[in-house]
């Protein structure tokens, strides 16, 4: 080939050959400039679907303008062969620079952050590459970093004309849902990044360099050695940022690689970084160690207790029971778990419970350095079980030197239940109250109503039974007979105890269902003053400022949400709600897509994450959504709000008629953000009037966002001239001006 002319380039040198094609350096001759051509090779040539993935890899690249990506000049065909001309990088692959030993850390970071901004751009372009890997980043004279190759990237809007090869990519570099040869998206781009960037750290490959099924068989269950172990001026948040591009489920990496970069940017040469609150903790579930696994419940009973007493001391960031639970039976280390939710200490134990004797075991660990700070073995009976977690949680407070105040000390001091057999039937009821089904609830309130049996009043037996009483209602399971039966709780409580903050929780979420969100407010902030990792109470606080339209309030309770919470899908809704009510909706699709990524089969999830891709415009992919939640479960609000947006914005007015959505009338009307939903349709229906009576509805029941409604929710524009909505809007602008947060 060398000396060849093909079309108008003068084949110069062979500079390099992989699976998909050969690559030579090659003179333009009609613009005087030297190029690379890639080629087929030639026992490729007749095989249509490696010339389909070749003339695939120049389209993709065709349509990226980035620095960091090798550009396409031309595509083309020459003597039966296809070619793509690039430009010529002087300068040496990162394979070449890597076998030279590991990169500074300056080199590095320098280097992965500006793949990393090329990555970013492809996948926003919904391009992946799946073969990232140092061979494929070429580092041109002056230090710019250029990906190649795109000859495996995968078009997410068009088939893929690779589906019938199993694997595709370089093994060493494959995530494991790659390995497994699974669909794959931009997140297999993010490991592989994570790979690559690992060996330019150590120079060594995370999962060694065996023969390709023990290497697969190690991508798929081994943890790669830790970098602090091969290389001693590693920054924690350098460490914490690659093994997070290398967790196994998907899920768990980053969210895209603009979360990434963010880290990226961030992370410190030099010095050793804390999480956010260096005072920070997980108490991970208690093993059951007992003869009988059903005392399974009072292990759960412990790690939540425990919980509860440390969620009150103001200078300590405990991860919240939901989060904490996701870890049991975990085979993950300390660092690992701490690294998952952003902490500093980890507090794991045991409890063995044969018949009325207990033996509890609890260690404290600092994950950052895996040091025991703190152990003990308790021996006792069931009715020491009280002294016991007091003791676990003093400890624990001072292993960590923080001073309690006298409020704190009096909470751990605290012995909600006297007996030890009601007690248990607390443990039993609040087991089956996080299974989360009407079944559930049933079970929860029956042990509830026996452990009230044993023990007489009880604020906390009654604050359970509010909660339950609160889910069912949720649940739209007899809502009038539930909702009074809450109030009875409530009532029951302060006489019990006029401050009680569970009281005021309960009280909180009847005044948020009532429509008087200003009182739901005071009482949620009541609640977080004495409690201020309570994730519900923080949950709740954040959607009443959202409909409020009180954004800059709740932005930072949505960020200590998931601080204390990161594992509740759901929290990962409440930023995305927050953009969506400033009228952001594509910055808050990321976060509601996370959320559907987290809960994929979750009726609600696809609601949320429908509502802003339809004020945004993307209606095929939210009406595939909502189409999925009516068909699973037609009867519930989401499914009959989901149908009625999509046949008003078809304009499919006899469709829309059939929802018979005044026959709903009772259900909507209690909700303000359902009212809110039904304004919308009526509005682009044309049905003004029905639309104005809507929205005023939602705005008794207290969705007083003025900004939202006056002016960023797409769908109101059809009534925003009429009288009706501007006198509305005056009394909302009042309401909202004048909301006290």
């Amino acid at each position: 080939m060398i000396g060849k002319i093909l079309a108008h380039y003068r084949i110069l040198e062979k500079l390099g050959e992989g699976g998909m094609g050969v690559v030579y350096k090659a003179e333009d001759t009609k613009l005087k400039r030297t190029v690379a051509l890639k080629f087929l090779p030639p026992e490729l040539t007749k095989d249509s679907q490696a010339k389909a993935r070749f003339v695939q890899e120049a389209r993709a690249a065709a349509a990226l303008d980035h620095p960091n990506i090798c550009a396409v000049f031309e595509i083309g065909e020459a003597e039966g062969t296809t070619y793509i001309a690039m430009p010529y990088v002087r300068g040496q692959s990162l394979k070449e620079k890597i076998a030279a030993g590991p990169l500074s850390m300056e080199e590095a970071l320098d280097i992965a952050g500006q793949v990393a901004e090329g990555l970013k751009e492809a996948h926003e372009k919904g391009i992946i590459h799946r073969d990232i890997k140092p061979a494929n980043i070429m580092l041109t004279e002056k230090g710019q970093a250029k990906i190649m190759d795109f000859g495996l990237a995968k078009l997410t809007a068009v088939a893929d004309v690779t589906k019938t090869m199993a694997v595709i990519g370089t093994i060493a570099y494959m995530s494991p849902e790659q390995a497994r040869g699974e669909a794959v998206d931009y997140r297999t781009d993010i490991w592989s990044f994570g790979a690559m960037f690992y060996e330019m750290l150590t120079g060594q490959m995370p999962f060694g360099q065996k023969h390709d099924q023990a290497l697969i068989y190690s991508i798929l269950n081994d943890a790669p050695e830790p970098l602090s172990g091969l290389r001693k001026d590693i920054p924690r948040p350098v460490e914490q940022l690659v093994l997070k591009t290398l967790e196994k489920d998907k899920l768990r990496r980053y969210l895209n690689m603009a979360e990434l970069l963010k880290d990226l940017k961030a992370a410190q040469v030099s010095g050793f970084s804390l999480p956010k609150a260096e005072k920070s903790i997980i108490v991970l579930p208690f093993e059951n160690i007992s003869p009988d696994p059903e005392q399974e419940y009072f292990c759960d009973g412990m790690t939540e207790e425990i919980i509860a007493d440390l969620s009150h001391v103001h200078d300590l960031l405990v991860i919240s029971r939901s989060s904490a639970m996701t870890f049991k039976g975990t085979k993950k280390t300390i660092p690992e778990i701490a690294r998952a939710v952003n902490v500093r200490y980890v507090l794991e134990g045991s409890v063995r419970k044969a018949g009325n004797n207990l033996r509890i075991t609890a260690q404290l660990i600092d994950a950052t350095n895996d040091a025991h700070l703190w152990a003990e073995k308790y021996n006792g009976t069931l009715d020491d079980v009280f002294d016991i977690q007091e003791k676990a949680s003093r400890s624990i407070v001072d292993a960590l030197r923080i001073k309690l105040n006298p409020e704190e000390n009096k909470k751990i001091v605290e012995r909600p239940v006297s007996d030890v057999h009601a007690y248990e039937c607390y443990l039993r009821a609040k087991k089956e109250f996080w299974s989360n089904s009407e079944g559930a609830f049933e079970r929860a309130l029956q042990e509830i109503n026996r452990g009230i049996n044993i023990i007489g009043e009880n604020e906390l037996f009654y604050a359970a039974k509010g909660s339950i009483y609160f889910q069912f209602i949720i649940y739209g399971i007899k809502e009038e007979e539930y909702f009074r039966k809450l109030k009875e709780c409530v009532a029951e409580i302060f006489t019990l105890n006029s401050g009680s903050y569970h009281g005021y929780y309960l009280l909180g979420l009847i005044n948020h269902k009532e429509g008087k969100i200003q009182e739901s407010v005071g009482h949620l902030k009541r609640v977080l003053a004495k409690h201020p990792n309570n994730p519900e109470s923080l949950f709740w606080l954040i959607f009443n400022y959202a409909q409020a339209g009180q954004i800059s309030a709740a932005r930072p309770l949505a960020e200590k949400l998931l601080d204390i919470d990161p594992l509740t899908p759901i929290n990962h809704c409440m930023p995305g709600y927050l953009y969506e009510m400033e009228g952001k909706f594509e910055d808050g699709l990321e976060y509601k897509r996370k959320y559907l990524q987290l809960e994929p089969e979750s009726a609600f999830a696809r609601f949320c994450c429908a509502q802003p891709l339809l004020y945004s415009g993307h209606f095929a992919e939210g009406f595939r959504l909502i189409d999925l939640v009516f068909r699973d479960t037609p009867e519930i609000p989401w499914a009959w709000l989901g149908i009625f947006y999509k046949y008003a914005l078809t304009g499919e007015k006899t469709k829309a008629k059939e929802i018979n959505i005044l026959e709903r009338e009772e259900t909507a009307k209690k909700d303000a953000t359902y009212s809110q939903i039904v304004a919308d349709c009526f509005s682009l229906l044309g049905e003004k009037e029905l639309a104005l009576d809507w929205l005023e509805n939602a705005a008794k029941r207290g969705f007083i966002n003025y900004p939202f409604l006056n002016e960023y929710d797409p769908f109101l524009a059809n009534i925003r001239g009429e009288e009706r909505f501007r006198t509305l809007m005056e009394r909302v602008k009042y309401e909202w001006e004048h909301f006290e947060v």
